[in-house]
């Protein structure tokens, strides 16, 4: 398609069709025999006026040539085999690079690019700043738009077959790559690495030959077999594993292939934030409530911090000692990690208090000063000066491992969850129990309705979503098999009237679901 209102065609008759795609009729501009072969890839210039056809031609593999007319513009040199590709720079000075079955990229206006296996694609950036290619030998190179000279290669999880095509994203900030191991994958290009792969099957069929982005940012790779698959980059691709709030109107989402997400509840959309951010499934996520950052935690064992608005991970990254299990943070921005024995206390990204509790850590959760840390069916309240933690009481009600802890906005309870279905509500002045609930719950979260902390959300891997009220336990709001697979977290991103609330959930089955909650009067 041209930038304007044309398109163009090809067919294995050897010519070149031209359509106007104005008005019902859209008639046949012009059909011209360019090449004595088959046309494997054509590509217009950015006026519209010039066209660029190329393939397995008998006396040359390529012909660039006027829309209107047909007459020649110039010759495609320098290979010697079959041309699969071509893409022309859409700026002034204007370049081309077309890839070929020779082992070469032909940069014209420069020297060709030699490759050790056939190279099957190349795509310039919409911005014109840079070109990709991709060939048999699964590498990706990009290279300076204007001088053609390489400037980087992607090494990280590449593909294990033939790369068929690339295509870049409309900010080209993103390449998109279809491969022969049946897989897709999107790159992030400032920092080399994949950011998501899907893999669309294993049969000969589902081998990925072409690609595209939809004018919504939406992705399509084309099967061997004919199929066009369509996915969404803005989407986690495996199950939802923490979630936490972000700046207003919105919340962060982090999933088991390590990334973190951000959804904004008016529009329902979500995007991925930029930067590095984890390697490994993301264990949790905790806002302060100082500057509003949000600290994540994963099975790549580090510590990673998120601006306030939600849309980037900071370079700030920290080791942990062993594997982290929560993540909280108090209101002097300290951030405490539970991991296997010990609980590492962390701030301006570094690590200033370590403590190993009697019992191994399972979760942590902090309010103002005060931390608490769930183990074997009890939970210890220490409080925190600055410099080292003391504790400062036990709460026992549980009958198992505490899977989750979490104070309500105001601190005044504190709720914790085991894997026995047994949800403890604990007052934390008094520091004993005031409620204990039975259900199949393993994540549980607070909200604040009204002026008082007055309901309690859980979720559960039974899939189900229960609401509690504070005040009268007895009372629940149930949401049954609301999660396939399982609930991993629940967030009361609205308090509402005192009336009403709305909730978030989300889980294994990779979808983020927003609930109006209306409460018992």
């Amino acid at each position: 398609m041209s930038p304007y209102q044309a398109c163009q065609s090809a067919h294995k008759q050897l010519a070149v069709r031209v359509w106007d795609t104005v008005g019902e009729d859209q008639i046949l501009k012009g059909e011209y025999k360019v090449i004595s072969g088959r046309i494997n890839d054509l590509e217009w210039d950015e006026e519209s006026k010039r066209i660029i056809s190329v393939g397995d031609g008998r006396e040359k593999f390529g012909h660039a040539f006027m829309m209107d007319t047909g007459s020649s513009t110039g010759e495609i040199i320098g290979h010697s085999k079959a041309i699969n590709a071509v893409s022309i720079r859409h700026q002034r000075p204007f370049r081309a690079a077309t890839a070929a079955d020779d082992n070469l990229i032909v940069f014209h206006q420069g020297a060709p690019y030699k490759y050790d296996k056939f190279v099957q694609d190349v795509r310039y950036a919409p911005s014109g700043d840079h070109f990709a290619s991709v060939g048999s030998n699964a590498k990706i190179f990009i290279y300076d738009g204007k001088t053609g000279e390489t400037s980087s290669e992607f090494t990280d999880s590449p593909h294990k077959g033939t790369i068929m095509a690339c295509s870049w994203s409309a900010d080209s900030k993103s390449i998109v790559t279809s491969s022969a191991d049946c897989t897709v994958k999107l790159w992030d290009v400032e920092t080399r690495k994949s950011v998501t792969a899907w893999t669309v099957g294993s049969n000969v069929t589902n081998q990925q030959v072409r690609n595209t982005w939809s004018a919504e940012n939406g992705i399509v790779s084309l099967s061997l077999g004919g199929d066009l698959n369509v996915f969404d980059p803005r989407a986690p691709q495996k199950a939802i594993t923490a979630i936490s709030p972000s700046s207003a109107g919105t919340f962060l989402a982090g999933s088991a292939d390590g990334r973190v997400l951000s959804y904004s509840i008016a529009p329902g959309e979500s995007t991925s934030l930029t930067g590095e951010g984890h390697s490994n499934s993301v264990t949790a996520l905790a806002t302060s409530s100082a500057d509003g950052n949000v600290f994540s935690v994963g099975f790549d064992d580090r510590v990673r911090e998120i601006t306030s608005d939600g849309k980037e991970f900071t370079p700030a990254s920290l080791s942990t000692a062993s594997q982290p299990k929560g993540i909280a943070v108090a209101e002097d921005s300290s951030v405490f990690v539970a991991e296997v024995n010990t609980v590492e206390v962390i701030r301006s990204n570094q690590k200033v208090f370590e403590i190993t509790p009697k019992s191994a850590p399972t979760a942590v959760a902090a309010t103002g000063k005060l931390v608490a840390v769930g183990g074997e069916q009890k939970v210890v309240l220490y409080d925190w000066d600055g410099k080292s933690m003391k504790e400062g009481g036990v709460l026992e009600g549980n009958k198992g491992v505490i899977s989750v802890l979490d104070f309500s906005p105001d601190g005044k309870y504190l709720a914790s969850g085991d894997p026995s279905g047994r949800i403890a509500l604990f007052n934390v002045s008094e520091k004993k129990v005031n409620r204990v609930t039975m259900s199949l719950t393993l994540f549980i979260d607070t909200s604040l309705v009204g002026d008082l902390s007055m309901h309690c959300a859980s979720g559960s891997l039974d899939t189900h979503v229960y609401i509690w009220s504070v005040e009268k336990p007895m009372k629940n709001i149930a949401l049954t098999n609301v999660g396939p697979g399982g609930v991993n977290g629940v967030l009361w991103v609205e308090s509402g009237d005192g009336k009403t609330g709305k909730l978030v959930s989300a889980g294994a089955d990779v979808c983020v679901r927003v609930w109006e909650i209306k409460f018992h009067v």
